[in-house]
């Protein structure tokens, strides 16, 4: 066999196609390592934009948006929610 352009020609599309994929995050967060920070200062007061301006702060330089931060904090305040029910119906 020889030199099959069509083939590595083929491959070369394909792998610039792969690099031009966008990263997908299968249902983690950028905000879910700092969960437990964020409740803190959520349950002391801070708002979403004062939450988004924490991320943005050294060290972790974290940069979202506020829909993000209020998107997310909607979600983990539900989880939370339904976990403390469990646990309330779980102990009776």
């Amino acid at each position: 066999m020889g030199f099959d352009a069509d083939a590595e020609l083929d491959r070369i599309h394909e792998l610039k196609r792969l690099r031009r994929r966008r990263p997908y995050w299968r249902g983690r967060s950028q905000l879910d390592p700092y969960t437990a920070e964020l409740l803190a200062l959520y349950d002391q007061g801070a708002t979403p934009a004062d939450l988004r301006d924490w991320l943005a702060m050294p060290p972790r330089r974290l940069t979202v948006h506020h829909s993000t931060v209020s998107r997310w904090l909607r979600r983990t305040l539900e989880q939370r929610q339904a976990d403390r029910q469990a646990d309330r119906q779980g102990g009776r």
